[in-house]
């Protein structure tokens, strides 16, 4: 059963948008691995940093746990997350409370340096024993902005790293091309 599981959620992952301009696996083993990706957009830092804390406008549907990417929220500053709220069913009890995920806990946030920093675990990553850091930098450029995003995984996992590695990747370069995309790129 579990094997099925991480193959779905393997496959899932998979399943991505047109990569940015540069993306790739550039470390990994046995207990972690470091991803990164770059892309540039024609629009100011203080513009593109509204958009990136907006992931409503531009994380896909298919990698939320509600299919819904309107329930995506980040509050941008240190102790904020970047939440989703899962809506009650129609059928739940008027009493039930509406659920809630948090694929991150924010670190570190600076709109005038153009830096956000998450810790979490996305995904199907979120069931094991790992810790992730998210660090998306806003670089200004002569035509306009440059996105730079790093993800360090680390810890025990029940993953093949040369499997799920892969898999990540190719899941957070389909975010960045969404990010690029609602920022004008």
């Amino acid at each position: 059963m579990f094997r099925t599981i991480v193959g779905a959620a393997t496959c899932a992952l998979a399943i991505v948008q047109a990569p940015p301009a540069r993306a790739e696996v550039v470390q990994q083993g046995d207990t972690g691995f470091v991803v990164r990706h770059s892309a540039e957009v024609p629009a100011d830092q203080m513009a593109v940093w509204k958009v990136l804390i907006a992931p409503a406008r531009w994380w896909s549907s298919d990698h939320t746990w509600s299919k819904d990417a309107a329930n995506l929220y980040i509050d941008a500053q240190a102790t904020g997350c970047f939440c989703e709220k899962l809506p009650k069913p129609a059928d739940a009890p008027a009493d039930q409370r509406m659920g809630s995920v948090e694929h991150m806990h924010v670190i570190f946030a600076d709109p005038q340096r153009g830096l956000l920093r998450m810790s979490g675990a996305l995904g199907p990553l979120q069931g094991e024993a790992l810790n992730g850091t998210l660090t998306i930098a806003l670089k200004k450029t002569d035509t306009g902005t440059r996105i730079e995003l790093e993800y360090v995984v680390g810890g025990y996992m029940r993953f093949k790293g040369e499997e799920i590695a892969p898999a990540v990747d190719g899941m957070l370069s389909g975010q960045l091309a969404g990010l690029a995309k609602a920022a004008g790129g």
